[in-house]
Formats: C-alpha cells, structure tokens, sequence
C-alpha cells in the first residue's frame, strides 16, 4: 500500500509539474505568410527568433495575401489564424472586412521605431504595420539587352518588339501600375484613355497575372524586357540568371509586405509579441538582405552590396517610392480592370 501510494503521489507531482511549465512551452502561434523564399525569409528573419526568446512554436499557414484573406473570412468570430502577413491592398480589404484587430503600441513597443508611412491607421487604431517595402521596377535580360533601360518609356524600342511583359490587373499590382504609368505620363487622375491608347502600342509577349509567370517568362527568353517585383527579379539574379533591375528615372510603383493582429485570436497578447520582433532592427536588416525588402523600420543600415538592390536604390529612402492610396485604388479596381478587358485583353 506504501510503495502504491507512494507512486500514486509521484504521478500526482509529475502532472502537477507538467502543467505548472510556463504557458510558452505550451503555446504555438500559427502565422499566415508567403510561399517560397518570402516564407523562408519570414521563418529566418522572425519566427525562429521569437521561438527563440519566447519557447512558443510558430505554425506557418502559406499562402498568397488573398488566400490568408478568404481564410480570416471564413475563420471570423473563431479564427485558428493568430498573425497573418498581406500586401498592401489586401491589407485595407481584411481591415474593411473586420478580421484585423487593433495593434495596441503599449503592446508592441518597437511599432515607435517604425516610418510613419508603414503604419496604417482606421478610426485611430492601428490596423497593420509594414515590414518591408518592395517595388515594381525594370527588369531586363542583361545578355540581350545590352544597354540598362533608364525609363518606362524604353519598353517601346523596336528591338524589344515581341518580348515585353507588364503585369495584367489580375496581378496585385496591375492596377497600381496603369494608375503609375497615368501619372508619370501626365495624364488626368480620373483619365485612363491615352494610357490605355499608348500600351495598345505595346508588342508584348505577356500579360503577367503572378510573379510566378514574370519569372518564369524572364528564366525562358519569352520576355527580356519589362516589368517585375524587385524581389523576384533579384532572387533570379541570386540565382545567376542574366537579370538586372533598375529603378528608371521615372520612379517605380512600390507596396509593403504588412503585418496584422487577426481579431478575435485567444493569443493576442503572443501574436502581439510577434510582431514586435518583426519590427527589430535585426529582423529588419535580416529581411533586406534574404529579399531585399526596404527596411520600414528606421536607422537600419545595410551592407552597400545590399543597398543598391533596395526597391529605391543606392541612397533612396521610402521618400522615393510611388506609394498610392490603396482605398481609392480598390474603389476603383472593378471599373479599371473592365477598361482592360475592353481595351487590352486578348482573345
């Protein structure tokens, strides 16, 4: 009876033990990011940290910025879903939809060393905070094209006839960048027609509708010329493809990759610290040099070689970045993508 008792008392303990450990040994934190090397910048740069000082276990949930969305939506009022990462655009859709909860600064000190232009506010709340800033620049096979372009307007030399890509609205940044192109051409804010009428002049080989396709159009000789994501164009040349990217004298269109607190998640206070160590320096500095996001967090500074593949280039800043409001663009979205249809879309 001694020794049964005995034993029945060490369960007891060891159980007792086991559910006395801190609640982090416990806890894991599901987080909704990219696929590929964004996905593996993210677990680099941020989760494995965190993992590390907290003991809590990140969970990837991948997938693109409209997936994780469609996902919170169906997720709302229960979500499984703690943190998700989304691009500009989408990032104003979850806050309209209701699955973004408020980031409280009290709770994510480091949201204080952020740029004014990568936190996002609605109703005085804060709703998303960048973490990176990427740019839609020109991108050109530079075996073919032997003379770097220096403007948009080059895409329209005779010898690039045939082998032209720019992204289709189906792209998070087509849109953005009929509007960028209107801009830079001087064009009325509320006019697309002599947009619409100068790239009806364009040979191209491609409408992009991912960056996935632009790439893929760029590794195969199908376009030698045009435009594509900073990051996708630097991860080709990473992985020694002929590929140059520059930032013509125009400027470029350019977005964030953004962070959200999912409302309603039973782990705000985890997801909260998250995200505060996505907002270091060390995470910062950490995602310019996997994909070369801008830092959105100031007083980062990176190697030179690093620099001059930042989506604004050697010496530039978010200053220098084509940043568009995202509320008129998705007001607008529907009626441009129709004008496409009508005026560029092939059979």
């Amino acid at each position: 009876m001694t020794s049964l008792r005995a034993a029945t008392c060490c369960a007891a303990l060891m159980a007792g033990a086991a559910f006395s450990q801190p609640a982090a040994a416990q806890t894991s934190l599901t987080v909704a990011w990219y696929g590929g090397n964004w996905g593996e910048a993210f677990r680099t740069c941020v989760a494995e940290p965190f993992t590390k000082a907290t003991g809590i276990k990140v969970v990837p949930e991948i997938g693109t910025s409209t997936v994780t969305l469609a996902k919170l939506q169906q997720q709302k009022g229960a979500p499984t879903i703690d943190v998700a990462w989304m691009d500009g655009g989408i990032s104003e859709l979850a806050q309209a939809a209701g699955v973004t909860g408020a980031i409280d600064p009290q709770a994510v000190p480091n949201l204080a060393k952020v740029s004014p232009e990568a936190v996002y506010k609605a109703d005085g709340a804060v709703f998303a905070v960048g973490t990176g800033y990427y740019s839609l620049g020109l991108t050109y096979n530079t075996q073919k094209v032997k003379t770097p372009p220096t403007s948009w307007n080059d895409l329209w030399k005779p010898e690039f006839a045939g082998a032209v890509t720019i992204p289709s609205p189906a792209n998070s940044s087509g849109v953005p960048f009929l509007l960028f192109l209107n801009k830079i051409w001087g064009n009325p804010a509320n006019d697309l027609s002599k947009t619409f009428a100068k790239l009806k002049t364009l040979d191209t080989a491609l409408y992009f509708d991912s960056s996935g396709a632009a790439s893929n159009a760029y590794q195969s000789g199908e376009a030698i010329i045009g435009a594509h994501f900073s990051v996708g164009a630097w991860d080709l040349a990473d992985k020694g493809l002929p590929i140059g990217f520059v930032v013509p004298k125009e400027g470029v269109w350019a977005t964030d990759a953004r962070l959200h607190l999912v409302k309603g998640t039973p782990r705000a206070a985890e997801a909260a610290r998250f995200i505060d160590t996505a907002l270091t320096p060390q995470a910062a500095s950490c995602l310019a040099e996997k994909l070369y996001l801008g830092p959105s967090v100031q007083g980062v500074s990176v190697a030179p070689d690093i620099e001059r593949k930042l989506p604004w280039g050697v010496g530039g800043s978010v200053k220098n970045l084509q940043l568009f409001n995202w509320a008129d663009i998705n007001r607008d979205r529907g009626a441009i993508t129709d004008a496409w249809n009508r005026e560029l879309a092939r059979q």
